[in-house]
């Protein structure tokens, strides 16, 4: 099957206090953004790469691409105004050979080829979608007006982690209806397919703010 990925690195990173988008945060010394698109490009799971960028930033994206030798990369287009926007931007440049599709963020740079293995083998036993997860370490309150109003079974949650895959139809569809609140593709696709959880890793961690980038440098 073909497998085609969506690197989502159109945030803006604002927590980072940096004076460009998050994707271009300096990790180590390249941006950011190189990290996991060089981990897609080296990925046998992984034909061909859609990035999506930073609004003004579409040329240094491909400039990244150009000095990592990408061959896979096929178009980089601009984000919108929230993720799941920018995804549905990306997911329209993806070619119709695609019968899966796996969306990334950039702001996950250590992608590991194992935790790709294991999305897309869920997807080969029948699941419409993939998402690696951890457990929960810590008890999850539910809070309003500031007051606890109930304790969560936390053996029931996981944290939801990156890369998704999806069957690309079923994706498609799910993209071109309601976005409001979306802050992943498989919430997206919940309501129309069967999305399964694979194992995570804690090493696939967010970059959020710099101390997160100084422990994922840690980790390289």
């Amino acid at each position: 099957m073909t497998v085609w990925a969506v690197l989502a690195a159109a945030g803006r990173g604002e927590r980072l206090g940096a004076d460009r988008p998050k994707a271009f945060a300096k990790l180590r010394d390249r941006p950011l953004l190189a990290e996991s698109l060089e981990r897609l490009e080296a990925s046998d799971w992984i034909d061909a790469i859609v990035i999506v960028a930073p609004p003004g930033w579409e040329e240094p994206s491909i400039l990244v691409a150009e000095e990592l030798g990408c061959a896979k990369v096929s178009a980089c287009v601009s984000g919108g105004e929230t993720r799941a926007e920018s995804v549905r931007a990306g997911v329209a440049e993806v070619g119709d050979d695609a019968a899966v599709i796996v969306v990334h963020d950039a702001a996950r740079p250590l992608l590991l080829d194992e935790v790709l293995e294991r999305v897309l083998t869920a997807l080969n036993e029948g699941w419409d979608g993939a998402v690696p997860a951890l457990p929960l370490a810590d008890t999850v309150k539910r809070v309003r007006d500031g007051q606890i109003v109930e304790t969560l079974p936390r053996d029931a949650l996981v944290a939801a982690q990156t890369p998704q895959a999806f069957v690309a139809p079923i994706l498609r569809e799910a993209l071109t209806g309601d976005l409001a609140g979306a802050t992943d593709c498989a919430s997206l696709v919940e309501p129309r397919g069967r999305v399964t959880t694979v194992p995570g890793d804690p090493r696939l961690l967010k970059v959020t703010d710099a101390s997160d980038l100084e422990l994922v440098s840690s980790f390289l």
